[in-house]
């Protein structure tokens, strides 16, 4: 296993261009590979997220023709759950397998939401889990299928992709809908694809059949979620850390995250393809929801290493079915960084202590781990990351450009 020393930093200031946002990539990607013609895709992530669903998208064909496959997709969820749907509507014999944390990562709300329309799959290790056999179904036009909305946006976001290619339907949300801006992000993309879905609140969403047409062009927004780390650096080390990539016109739900930044007490300011923080530890103590932005979230728990008092972070039960449990992960660092850590089934709660120099950090081959806990070095602390080339999910130049802004 590799080691990354960073740190001891006490400034942060520069600009940084962020690289494409994952999210946006790989649905624009699906999206692409549904149409007739060509589209131009500008600011693509180049990350092993997008590698593992552009590999897919070449066995399967653009537009896809494909009807047997065997498809390896790591640990992206935002390839597994849509090829999912989409494979399992377009009908045809495939396979879809990932890394062990993608076989400990729920799925089953998802197929059984696929079943209940007619699709065909089973399970090929434990039940409810990946890996998949999908093979064809039969799949009606204009049903209405319900699927819970509390474990992953990502099942709803898939269905609605793939309902256009079955003649449309219904889809009921049972209970809450968490991360709600990934959906948006969802809708939006759909729209220019040219499929309008028609909502009521966020439980009820009618569903076109139609054909995606290609807009001919699309630029991918930098990534809001990886902002979040150059953000708070300008937050803690006094700044200013601009971003560039994303800004007042953003369709991603991460930019709130300079709302948490405010309530801290640093100074934000944007426009509309880009964003500046300033500031200076201590920050003010928070205690909020931040069940609409899950990953910046994990920003927000390390900045309250850097807080007058204690914080806490609520309604994220999600963090324990990405790619580690992330609640148990990001108590188990923060707590060696020095820190009172409480971690309940859906918050977590941190006291800042003295941060600890020297600290070994674990990542659990998670990205958002690695990035976020690389903040601790702005503290004064030398910090060392355990298996930093996990940032090669998203992003794979992080500790570069990191770099970049704090010496």
């Amino acid at each position: 296993m590799t080691r990354l020393e960073l740190g001891p930093y006490t400034h942060a200031a520069g600009t940084v261009r962020l690289p494409g946002s994952k999210s946006i990539s790989n649905r624009v990607l699906l999206l692409a590979a549904l149409c007739e013609g060509a589209t131009d895709v500008r600011g693509l992530l180049d990350a092993d997220d997008t590698r593992v669903m552009r590999a897919a998208l070449a066995r399967l064909g653009a537009p896809i023709r494909a009807t047997k496959a065997e498809l390896f997709l790591g640990n992206a969820g935002t390839a597994f759950r849509p090829l999912t749907a989409v494979l399992a509507v377009l009908g045809g014999e495939y396979r879809l397998s990932g890394v062990p944390r993608m076989h400990e990562r729920p799925i089953g709300d998802l197929v059984d939401a696929l079943r209940a329309l007619g699709a065909r799959i089973d399970y090929l290790g434990r039940e409810g889990y990946p890996p998949l056999a999908i093979h064809s179904g039969t799949i009606a036009a204009r049903q209405t299928v319900r699927v819970r909305g509390d474990v992953s946006s990502q099942y709803l976001s898939a269905l609605l992709m793939a309902l256009p290619l079955a003649g449309g339907g219904r889809i009921e949300v049972a209970g809450e809908l968490i991360s709600r801006p990934y959906v948006e992000i969802t809708l939006n993309l759909m729209r220019r694809f040219g499929v309008e879905v028609a909502r009521e609140g966020w439980s009820h969403f009618d569903v076109p059949g139609a054909a995606y047409r290609s807009p001919g062009s699309v630029a991918v927004e930098g990534d809001a979620s990886a902002a979040s780390y150059f953000l708070a650096a300008g937050a803690i080390g006094g700044g200013p850390v601009r971003v560039e990539g994303v800004g007042r016109g953003s369709i991603q739900g991460d930019v709130r995250f300079c709302e948490v930044l405010e309530k801290m007490g640093a100074r934000v300011q944007m426009g509309e393809d880009w964003i500046e923080a300033s500031g200076k530890a201590p920050l003010r103590a928070f205690d909020l929801d931040l069940n609409h932005i899950p990953d910046a979230a994990m920003t927000a728990a390390v900045l309250a290493l850097f807080a007058d008092g204690p914080c806490t972070v609520r309604n994220i039960a999600s963090w324990r079915v990405k790619e580690t449990d992330r609640i148990a992960a990001m108590a188990a660092e923060l707590a060696k960084l020095g820190a009172g850590v409480e971690a309940g089934p859906d918050f977590l709660r941190v006291a800042p202590g003295k941060l600890r120099p020297g600290v070994a950090v674990d990542t659990y081959d998670d990205h958002r781990m690695a990035m976020s806990l690389s903040l601790a070095a702005l503290g004064g602390v030398r910090v060392r990351i355990n298996d930093p080339e996990c940032v090669a999910k998203t992003f794979p130049e992080y500790f570069a450009v990191f770099a970049g802004i704090t010496q």
